[in-house]
């Protein structure tokens, strides 16, 4: 039977005079003036809020294996992320690269050497967010991520080899560009293929992505830290290579965003993508593709093709400063404590080897965590989430401070290790996971490529300087607070707090139709959950 979206693409087929432009604004403006169309955009949005998240997988197993799928490419950022904070904890590594400090301290990687190897893969991975968001709008998320898929493959081969910290680094630098592109399309992609209620626990699945990526490192780098040869840091650097091959593979048979191929005027496929991605016998695909049309003719109205300036245009530079204010602040409510454990762990005063074991154990609660997420953003709503685990962050990050601060024994190491496998695991079950959910959900369609890229740059412009301050506190060649840093990033935790109390609305249950409607509008973050929007209303 021919669906009535290929009828509507056939008859303009057949009108030479219509170039591909003018089908794209024929196709769009159809929606809003064609009753029949927008009764079913009426009767799939309500349906999607009347959705329950059981009913959700239900109907789309698929949609949720392949977000899972694009989400599960983050793993290979938190591998390497997690494998440099475990190397400057290595005796091989140490000693082979590193400076004898004293008799306590053995050999140390110098505080420099220990920031460029946090901070060449962010310069990278800050470029290529960049990279992502033109790239994508262009060739669409399944071909880019191919794309950076293969890339990721070839520049492993530089770190693998690199004989100096100067060619790690470069090697480095040269992986991140493929993370950018992962971590800014990855959420975009998973908010767009899943309904209204599994767009949270699905993009959480980000964060349970860097859990899975720091316990294989965890695990690695213990088995491996008893080596005295070179092969204790060149083989969890080869395991790498076990992520990409695969996940090339299978995204070769993924469908594209049906979100992403509306806005490029292929309406047959975009169909043909929304069955793919729900069961053909129960989803009514043509008004999903209805709905999807009419939002997308919404945005369209504000202007032709999206540019980076349109960002920070009128209520869309609103947006856009949320995105970047979530991002970044990823930085600041005690994750970089967990992404350096292990070095965090022996400067509480933890023994080397008890160190990695106690690294390994956070890695897997912190995956616990992420599992918990999935019900929390069920049962909560975003806004109440960040909030509440960013405030008992900051209470655990003073803590930590005071007990850095007393008279030292084995008693306040003991509950500085524990203190810091606390934090880790708040923010693996709160701030992390539902901070992906708010950057996919505050974006406009029809900017999210771009918004996201443009997000996580914001998140590396934070996390660079905050790494070199991080390896400057624990550092003995630094500041060596140790615990005492705390007190640094409680504050800062406490900064995000107040910023997301007058800032960070509610986005749970909102359609995108409605999110832009509400911003539109004005409304202040504190009343987006109590406003009403009508499902006529076209704004």
């Amino acid at each position: 039977m021919t669906s009535n979206v290929e009828k509507r693409d056939a008859t303009l087929d057949d009108a030479p005079e219509v170039d591909e432009l003018q089908k794209k604004n024929i196709l769009q403006s159809e929606i809003l003036v064609d009753p029949n169309l927008m009764s079913n955009a009426f009767d799939a949005e309500n349906r999607e809020h009347e959705m329950g998240v059981w009913e959700a997988v239900k109907l789309h197993p698929m949609a949720c294996f392949w977000a899972f799928i694009f989400c599960f490419t983050i793993v290979m950022e938190s591998f390497d992320m997690f494998l440099n904070g475990n190397f400057v904890a290595q005796a091989a590594f140490k000693k082979r690269y590193g400076v004898y400090v004293d008799e306590a301290s053995g050999y140390q990687i110098e505080t420099k050497w220990q920031s460029a190897l946090f901070q060449s893969g962010q310069c990278g991975a800050f470029v290529g967010v960049f990279l992502a968001g033109p790239i994508t709008t262009r060739l669409g998320y399944r071909w880019t991520t191919i794309a950076a898929l293969v890339l990721m493959n070839a520049t492993i081969f530089i770190s693998f080899f690199a004989d100096s910290l100067a060619v790690l680094t470069i090697g480095q630098a040269f992986e991140g560009v493929p993370w950018g592109i992962f971590i800014a399309n990855s959420p975009a992609y998973a908010s767009e293929v899943v309904p209204l209620v599994l767009r949270g626990a699905l993009t959480g699945t980000l964060q349970m992505s860097w859990s899975i990526g720091s316990i294989i490192v965890a695990g690695a780098t213990y088995g491996f830290n008893k080596r005295e040869d070179q092969w204790a840091w060149r083989i969890p650097l080869a395991l790498q290579w076990i992520f990409p091959t695969p996940l090339l593979i299978l995204i070769f048979f993924a469908p594209e965003s049906p979100w992403w191929l509306i806005r490029n005027g292929r309406r047959a496929e975009a169909l043909k993508s929304i069955e793919r991605l729900g069961r053909k016998s129960t989803e009514k695909s043509e008004e999903t593709l209805a709905m999807m049309e009419r939002t997308v003719e919404i945005e369209a109205k504000t202007g032709g093709e999206p540019t980076l300036l349109d960002l920070v245009k009128g209520v869309d530079l609103r947006r856009t400063i949320i995105t970047c204010l979530m991002y970044a602040s990823q930085n600041f409510a005690g994750n970089l404590i967990a992404n350096q454990a292990t070095f965090f762990f022996e400067q509480a005063g933890m023994s080397n080897d008890f160190s990695f074991q106690l690294n390994l154990i956070n890695s897997c609660l912190q995956l616990v965590a992420n599992f918990g997420s999935w019900f929390l953003s069920g049962w909560f709503g975003r806004r109440t989430i960040y909030l509440y685990g960013t405030a008992f962050n900051f209470t655990m990050l003073v803590l930590l401070g005071i007990c850095a601060t007393i008279p030292q024994n084995t008693s306040t190491n003991y509950a500085q290790a524990c203190l810091g496998v606390i934090i880790s695991f708040v923010y693996a079950g709160t701030l992390g996971p539902i901070s992906y959910s708010i950057i996919a959900e505050t974006s406009s369609v029809r900017l999210r490529a771009l918004s996201t890229g443009v997000g996580r740059a914001a998140y590396y412009v934070a996390e660079i300087p905050m790494i070199y301050l991080a390896s400057q506190m624990l550092n003995p060649t630094g500041w060596n607070l140790a615990g005492k840093c705390g007190y640094i990033w409680g504050g800062t935790a406490a900064i995000c707090w107040v910023a997301a109390y007058f800032g960070l609305p509610e986005l749970k249950h909102r359609s995108y139709r409605e999110v832009d409607i509400l911003f539109n509008r004005k409304v202040s973050a504190r009343k987006f959950k109590t406003t009403v929007i009508d499902v006529r209303d076209n704004e």
